[in-house]
């Protein structure tokens, strides 16, 4: 089964095609069509639910999108109601799924399809890909399961799918790797049933052929399969090299008053500049955040310098910072350690700009999960201080 080219690929027997093909299709659909799981987005042909689901997907569990997507759904049912809404509160509903930049594009496309295309998802792939957020993969997902279009998807899960099948070795997300996958993909496609087809392959590498621990003795394409024959398919693909991380240090200032409201600062106006590893609103994900900075030195005496630069009127006021332990988090290749520090003020100073909300329900604006774990942190804290005279 000669999935890729010589040059990419060795020892790979002829590629499947006449009854060994249709054997091949009508395993995986009739594998798929009884063992697919149950999920809500698969309950529907409607575009703007297929979209919405591929969207959040990414970089996404399953388990994880299902509550997401089904809040989405009753605050926002179709992409009118989407495209008009007010951005703080569509990200306040995507807010702890992460990868903010998904919400900002799925709007904007939203508002794109209402202004150009009648509030219809256009049904032409390059039309598709104009719209922001949507690439070849995401567009041939819709487009196929929606409208039965013949685009075949890739993503990683079809990639490693294709990699095992025809023992490829190398780095998949290689260009010349990754069009040779496609053509593949196109090959394989059953063009009877083409959203099954895209969902069987996707479906086989998120539940049976696991980047881990592969299960080819319930795989139904198992004896297609040359690097189950080899005995690699478990060291298929081969692990990229990742990029080196980068530690972080960040101080975050809490304030909290008597009537436990805190101070959270708006996202950056400005987010077109190219940011650095440390850039504090990129980190945060340019979402509400507490007066935060990158730190190197003493943390408590930077915030302070901070804080008395930005927040105007305060440089005479001497406040009590309170250590409220670490927080990890992690952000592409950055390993970020937050410094949380509970200061009690009588009131909250002032901030152009800022919000205040209750420290124990901070979600009524959009905040990232960074934040959220702030939060917690600082709250640990505050209950286990002296109370206040």
């Amino acid at each position: 089964m000669n999935l890729c080219p010589t040059q990419l690929c060795e020892n790979v027997p002829a590629m499947l095609s006449g009854h060994e093909l249709a054997t091949f299709r009508k395993q995986l659909l009739g594998w798929f069509h009884q063992f697919q799981r149950d999920l809500p987005w698969r309950r529907t042909k409607d575009p703007y639910r297929i979209w919405l689901s591929e969207i959040m997907l990414q970089q996404t569990r399953v388990t994880a999108v299902i509550p997401y997507y089904e809040n989405f759904l009753r605050r926002f049912p179709d992409v009118r109601a989407l495209a008009a809404a007010p951005q703080e509160e569509v990200l306040r509903l995507w807010s702890g799924l992460g990868y903010y930049s998904r919400a900002r594009n799925l709007q904007k496309a939203a508002q794109q399809i209402v202004a150009k295309h009648g509030g219809q998802f256009p049904t032409r792939l390059e039309n598709a890909l104009a719209l922001p957020g949507i690439g070849n993969y995401t567009a041939a997902a819709i487009l196929s399961i929606a409208f039965g279009e013949k685009h075949a998807v890739l993503d990683g899960n079809v990639a490693r799918v294709l990699a095992r099948l025809g023992a490829i070795r190398g780095d998949l997300r290689e260009s010349r790797h990754w069009q040779e996958l496609q053509k593949t993909a196109d090959r394989l496609l059953e063009s009877k049933s083409p959203g099954d087809w895209n969902q069987a392959m996707m479906e086989l590498g998120a539940t049976l052929c696991t980047p881990k621990s592969p299960q080819c003795l319930l795989c139904p394409i198992a004896p297609f399969c040359e690097g189950r024959k080899m005995g690699i398919a478990e060291s298929l693909p081969e692990k990229r090299k990742k990029r080196a991380t980068v530690e972080v240090i960040l101080a975050a200032a809490v304030f909290t008053d008597a009537k436990g409201q805190t101070l959270l600062l708006p996202p950056p106006k400005n987010t077109k500049e190219k940011a650095a590893a440390d850039h504090v609103p990129t980190l945060v994900s340019k979402m509400w955040h507490f007066p935060t900075l990158s730190v190197t030195g003493e943390p408590a005496k930077n915030l302070i310098a901070f804080l008395r630069k930005f927040m105007p009127g305060v440089q005479s006021r001497k406040w009590q910072l309170v250590p409220a332990g670490q927080v990890r988090h992690a952000v592409t290749y950055r390993a970020i350690t937050v410094l949380p520090f509970l200061i009690e003020v009588n009131n909250l100073p002032r901030f152009p700009g800022a919000g205040q909300v209750p420290l124990s329900d901070i979600s009524s604006l959009p905040i990232s999960n960074l934040t959220r774990k702030v939060a917690r942190a600082a709250l640990a804290a505050a209950a286990s201080a002296p109370a206040r005279r």
